[in-house]
């Protein structure tokens, strides 16, 4: 039976783990009574095991054939860590296959139970849930069932996951996905003792990650949703805000995360929680060596750290100075509040998460000012770490652009000098630099196409901005941060197309999509 498992491919895995989760809101629908949606989430799940069994036993024989080339001398399926051409092929194509079709297998119990919404809906629903952009389809004041409400948490969750396994499995060995700056400053060299980088026959790699995954992923959800749950909040509320935290979907069962019953108990604790996607050694080091130093401190979370003072500090100000205005400033009851509220709402956004303090409201009620959108904005796009559920350009970019600026800025002054901090640091400010500069380039030319095609789909420019920002970095809630217009029910069919285009562009990244649609890659 593993031996059956390790030559499925990604995407039939995946598929048997959807048809296994789809459980979870049958039984939950079976507690409450709700019989119809009980039955349709065991049934669509009983037939997406079928229909995965079908497709394994299809592509056993191709799957067996691909695996004894693999392993035949001179495929490049060697001990040093060289990645076959056929698997590296396969990987690839196995995970942008993933984003494409497995959302309309997710969506299927969902477009039985809501008839009112179309295929299209269901779909796009579902990309935003496994992207981890959490998006939705539906209306804060919907009375939407319980089970569906934990559906899309859990394949927000799901997505999370599968993007972790994804990165350490799949982009790190082909130097993708962030871990192209660490190729520049020959941090990757050091082998990994727990998977071997040789050992890619096959899903050997994948499930060897999965299994070291999944460990400390659900230990950090079901540590935070009991943390949530003595705090005050229902069970099913404490598990989605643990999903959405984990995964960075933002996704919620309530109107909106500021209603949340746990109050500034549970925002703490989904405060510190936010960390998990600020730096890829949140989770790794539990399981593996550190990849990555510079100087021995974590570029990520130094930067974070700065990033979140700087910028709460900033916008403290910003409403400091609005209390001026309403002579509201000597009530320090509501400064403090403000300082929390923003300070929380910098993390979630960076890490593309978009939750918002209930205190956050409160700090614009002091000042009377409206939201900063286009800083929040600013925040999404800088992104959490690489090897993360957060999307974004990813801090070790950020990090590798803001020591080329300080050194060519430095080299303004004083011309002839030596840049010190040894070999390492040098070429992060040089090659690290010149391949985060590309990184950015080609994101930002994405957000313009995006932006594009969203005006010519009928949308106006302020709504097409945050839609392609919030899009591209997998941070649903930003689309609100500039315009009140946008309402993702009402959207054309052309709009939804073009939405999760950029979620997929966006959750996989530019290089990855380059890498698929280069000849040389094909060649190599």
């Amino acid at each position: 039976m593993l031996r059956f498992i390790r030559h499925q491919p990604p995407f039939i895995l995946l598929m048997l783990a959807s048809a296994l989760l789809m459980m979870a809101p049958a039984m939950h629908a079976a507690r409450l009574g709700d019989w119809l949606i009980a039955r349709t989430f065991l049934y669509h799940g009983m037939f997406v095991v079928i229909l995965a069994v079908m497709l394994a036993i299809g592509l056993e024989g191709r799957a067996s054939i691909g695996t004894q080339r693999a392993e035949r001398p001179g495929s490049g399926s060697s001990g040093d860590g060289t990645v076959p051409k056929s698997l590296r092929e396969n990987q690839l194509v196995s995970l942008l296959l993933a984003y494409l079709i497995l959302p309309a297998v997710l969506a299927l119990p969902f477009t039985h139970v809501v008839p009112s919404i179309t295929w299209v809906q269901g779909y796009f629903e579902m990309l935003s849930s496994l992207t981890t952009t959490g998006a939705t389809v539906f209306d804060p004041a919907w009375d939407l069932a319980e089970p569906l409400h934990l559906w899309r948490g859990i394949v927000g969750w799901l997505g999370g996951f599968m993007f972790l396994v994804a990165a350490l499995a799949i982009l790190e060995p082909l130097k993708l996905g962030g871990f192209e700056l660490q190729a520049t400053i020959g941090a990757s060299a050091a082998p990994n003792r727990k998977v071997r980088s040789g050992s890619l026959q096959s899903n050997e790699r994948i499930l060897r990650y999965a299994q070291l995954v999944i460990v400390p992923y659900a230990v950090l959800t079901a540590a935070l949703t009991l943390g949530l749950v003595l705090a005050g909040d229902r069970s099913l509320v404490a598990v989605m805000h643990a999903m959405g935290t984990l995964a960075t979907s933002g996704i919620t069962p309530l109107q909106s995360y500021a209603h949340a019953g746990s109050g500034h108990p549970g925002e703490v604790l989904v405060f510190i929680f936010f960390f998990a996607a600020v730096t890829q050694k949140s989770m790794t080091r539990l399981f593996r060596r550190d990849i990555l130093a510079v100087g021995g401190l974590d570029p990520e979370v130094k930067l974070a750290l700065v990033c979140i003072s700087l910028v709460t500090g900033l916008l403290f100000l910003r409403h400091f100075l609005g209390a001026v205005d309403v002579e509201d400033q000597q009530n320090w009851q509501s400064a403090m509040r403000a300082i929390w509220g923003t300070g929380f709402g910098v993390l979630s956004f960076l890490t593309t998460t978009g939750y918002e303090s209930q205190d956050w409201e409160a700090a614009r009620n002091w000042s009377g000012l409206s939201t900063p959108g286009f800083v929040l904005l600013g925040l999404c796009v800088m992104g959490g770490g690489i090897a993360t559920t957060a999307g974004g350009v990813k801090l070790l970019r950020v990090y590798a652009l803001y020591k080329h600026g300080a050194r060519e800025m430095g080299r303004l002054i004083h011309p002839n000098s030596v840049g010190g901090s040894g070999i390492t640091a040098r070429r992060i400010r040089r090659e690290g630099a010149a391949i985060a500069w590309l990184f950015l380039m080609l994101f930002l030319i994405g957000i313009a196409f995006t932006l594009l095609a969203l005006t010519a789909a009928g949308q106006d420019f302020e709504a097409a901005m945050a839609l392609s920002i919030a899009m591209l970095t997998n941070t649903g809630p930003a689309s609100f941060v500039l315009t009140d217009t946008v309402i993702f029910a009402q959207m054309s069919d052309v709009t939804y197309a073009i939405l999760s285009a950029a979620m997929i562009f966006g959750r996989l990244e530019a290089l990855v999509v380059i890498a698929l649609f280069n000849p040389n890659f094909w060649r190599a």
